[in-house]
């Protein structure tokens, strides 16, 4: 039997186990010590992270301008986050998004589970990632959806309530794809290559996007688990459009987990593993995780800009030196991410595997 064919064990919604009320999580959902969302306060002892954040600006970049190029270079080469501003989609676009999606996960249980998802393709509404069984699970739902390329777009799979749904998935796909290519282009140049290497790197025209909208009910005990458990993207960039009422991402920046301020309509941009693999780790992807809270649900949308998925991809041979030898092994995306979906999210291990000894 295909591992991937079905998940290993009943799914149970997280929103359902959120709406009965019960004050503690099943144990499922109880991370190690070592994972959980703490910080330490000055005398050693630790407090629960939603009592006390240690915010972080990451760096903020102007999508337009003079010095887009070398800020988004900075940013990528230290960070791998920056949010943007200046980004032209338009803030009405961003809001109904997050408006529509929020609609459908308030929908009856029942019409949401005419979309259940499978480990074969991921595409629809779930409540995991990996197929180990007995895993310790994350504190949240999501839908995912393919985009691109066109073949593997299938509108059936898109839930049709609300009505405008749809539409507005199709108008917000077709905006960040545009931004996405003007991303990858700057990511180039940062690296002192033409605008379009990178994109030809990730098969040009036929290279892939995705969607994936993260739904975190509310927690009764958010000390003890997480949304999504840290990990670094296995795709190309990542376009995130944050909740605007409650904070959530972590970011694992010099050894310490901090959490991103969301800045009014501005996206969260962040490079994945195949970046930093076609960079030859001159850009560098970061570990990230999402808190959840006791008292608001939280809804975030994650765009995903990929590599054609059965292109084997490796350092840029520009980039390529007696001084800095080529750092992984040629992979395709495929092979890739079928490590993330048998797994689960595991911090950056697969990366870190890929590395020439």
């Amino acid at each position: 039997m295909d591992c991937l064919q079905e998940w290993p064990e009943p799914v149970v919604r997280v929103q359902s186990l959120s709406d009965s009320g019960a004050a503690v999580i099943p144990d499922r959902y109880i991370k190690p010590p070592s994972e959980r969302p703490y910080v330490v306060d000055d005398v050693g002892g630790k407090l629960d992270i939603t009592l006390a954040d240690n915010l972080i600006n990451i760096p903020v970049v102007d999508l337009n301008c003079e010095e887009t190029v070398h800020a988004v270079s900075e940013a990528c080469r230290s960070w791998g986050f920056f949010q943007a501003v200046n980004h032209k989609v338009s803030p009405e676009l961003m809001r109904r998004a997050r408006e529509d999606w929020r609609e459908f996960f308030h929908l009856p249980m029942e019409e949401k589970q005419l979309y259940a998802n499978s480990p074969k393709t991921y595409e629809g509404y779930g409540s995991r990632l990996g197929i180990q069984k007995g895993a310790i699970l994350d504190w949240g739902d999501y839908y995912f959806l393919h985009l691109v390329p066109l073949c593997l777009k299938n509108h059936g799979k898109w839930p049709a309530s609300p009505p405008t749904l749809r539409e507005t998935v199709d108008e917000y796909s077709h905006e960040l794809l545009r931004l996405c290519h003007r991303v990858i282009k700057v990511l180039s140049m940062g690296l002192g290559l033409d605008e379009e290497c990178l994109l030809r790197a990730f098969g040009g025209d036929d290279s892939g996007a995705c969607m994936r909208v993260n739904f975190y009910p509310k927690c009764p005990q958010p000390s003890l688990t997480l949304g999504l458990s840290s990990h670094s993207d296995p795709g190309g960039i990542t376009v995130l459009l944050p909740d605007d009422r409650v904070k959530g991402l972590q970011v694992r920046y010099q050894d310490a987990w901090s959490t991103v301020e969301p800045l009014p309509d501005a996206f969260i941009i962040n490079i994945g593993d195949q970046v930093q693999i076609l960079s030859n780790a001159t850009y560098k992807s970061v570990e990230h995780r999402v808190m959840v809270n006791s008292h608001m649900e939280r809804l975030s949308i994650a765009f995903f800009y990929n590599p054609k998925s059965d292109l084997p991809l490796a350092p840029v041979s520009e980039l390529v030196t007696l001084e800095k030898p080529a750092l992984y092994q040629a992979m395709t995306f495929d092979q890739y991410r079928l490590y993330i979906r048998q797994r689960g999210p595991k911090g950056k291990s697969q990366v870190e595997s890929l590395k020439n000894i």
